[in-house]
């Protein structure tokens, strides 16, 4: 087979740039390891709407959408402080409906998908595959964080990883799910989100949905906490108002900030093989469509993939970076300095939705007041807090100088690894 761009990985990222790439007249050949029906992710995971926009995609809509517009209840463990987030721009997505979304568009748009397409070897230009020979002039790796590795990259440390876990199930006791959301004061339909219930990073996010509940965890085995699978499993064993699985799936999500080389020569990393994921909450699947966005559009035009390197990182790097340093601080919270972080006005509405929404906050005057008041009284954890913002902020503007030239990209990453600690 040979095509303008080979792509290893059918699922949301590797589908978007096969549709994106084929809509612009290139010629496509798509890999996938699995059946396309199984490629990426199967369960319900939180996209912001503002995503789509900048892909260039229509927002999702009918079977697609699990929920959207409800609150978000942001929860000091299982205690009842909190932070509600209203009125916010994250879509509760079925993966399973949005990736058949886009591999069916990359068909029509004249792209081959290959299943059950084993890479065997890669030598830079030729693709051994269990599916044959393939030989292209691009290659892009969309097949996640453990997939072909067509630039060596790096695995990711175990304490930059989250496992998480997310399922849908049946409510077999209705009257227990409202009792369950009342003892918690949040109407049904709206999200309960229990934060530091298993060491720093580590959440359930609960969401009734008529007659079936959406459950989500997440957590650092790599710092001694158990698994986000482990962690729901117990829940559901404790609440006897859940009823059978119906769909859902686990995986490990990259942390770490995205990696400063997406391309070389003329291959590139997309979606969680190139780590562009929101490492606040471990989203990636805006970041991946809107990188297949930037990736087709180069080629089409008959630019370089360090082209989209540039691109990606320019708009999208330095804000990725800054939450990459929030994270790692709000790794070493647990359930009591949540608490205190809430009371304090340190973790106010305003951040929590920057956060949700993957955006650069744009606090009040009132809410700087109250952070400024906040500092005042929990010195400890602003004296932690404050350098991982400084930290975040100079490498947003690090980022914004992301060369155009590769050669200098050694000394671009030197520069980002000292300023990220």
């Amino acid at each position: 087979m040979h095509a303008d761009l080979a792509i290893v990985g059918a699922g949301t990222a590797g589908a978007a740039l096969a549709f994106f790439a084929a809509k612009r007249g290139l010629r496509v050949v798509c890999l996938e390891r699995r059946a396309a029906r199984e490629a990426g992710a199967r369960w319900v995971n939180g996209v912001p709407g503002w995503a789509f926009d900048a892909a260039g995609l229509d927002r999702p809509r009918d079977a697609e959408v699990f929920g959207a517009g409800h609150e978000m209840h942001l929860l000091a463990g299982f205690g009842p402080r909190r932070v509600t987030i209203r009125g916010h721009d994250v879509l509760e997505l079925d993966m399973r409906a949005l990736v058949e979304r886009l591999q069916r568009s990359a068909r029509e748009h004249g792209a081959t998908l290959v299943e059950n397409a084993r890479v065997l070897e890669f030598d830079g230009r030729t693709l051994d595959t269990s599916a044959g020979r393939v030989t292209a002039r691009w290659y892009a790796d969309a097949s996640g964080l453990a997939g072909a590795r067509l630039l060596e990259q790096a695995r990711v440390n175990a304490t930059d990883l989250c496992a998480a876990a997310q399922e849908v199930r049946a409510v077999s006791d209705l009257a227990g799910a409202r009792a369950f959301f009342e003892r918690h004061q949040i109407d049904a339909g709206h999200t309960a989100c229990f934060t530091g219930v298993a060491g720093g990073f580590s959440v359930i996010n609960v969401r009734l949905a008529g007659d079936r509940v959406g459950i989500l965890t997440g957590s650092i085995p790599g710092a001694g906490h158990p698994a986000g699978q482990a962690i729901l499993d117990r829940f559901v064993a404790d609440q006897k108002w859940i009823g059978a699985r119906l769909f859902g799936g686990a995986r490990a999500i990259p942390l770490r900030r995205p990696l400063d080389v997406l391309a070389r020569g003329n291959v590139a990393l997309i979606g969680d093989a190139a780590c562009q994921v929101f490492s606040a909450h471990g989203s990636g699947i805006g970041a991946g469509m809107i990188a297949a966005r930037l990736l087709a559009d180069a080629l089409a035009e008959g630019r370089e993939p360090h082209d989209y390197a540039v691109a990606w990182h320019r708009q999208y790097g330095g804000l990725f970076a800054t939450f990459d340093s929030f994270r790692r601080f709000s790794q070493s919270l647990g359930e009591r300095d949540l608490d205190r972080m809430m009371a304090a006005g340190l973790l106010d509405e305003h951040s929590a939705r920057a956060g949700l929404e993957q955006r650069v906050p744009r606090p009040t005057p009132g809410a700087v007041i109250g952070a400024l008041r906040g500092v005042a009284t929990e010195r400890r954890l602003a004296l932690r807090l404050v350098p991982a913002l400084a930290r975040g902020a100079a490498a947003a503007a690090h980022y914004a100088r992301y060369p155009d030239d590769p050669r200098a990209l050694g000394e671009w990453s030197a520069r980002a690894a000292r300023i990220m600690g």
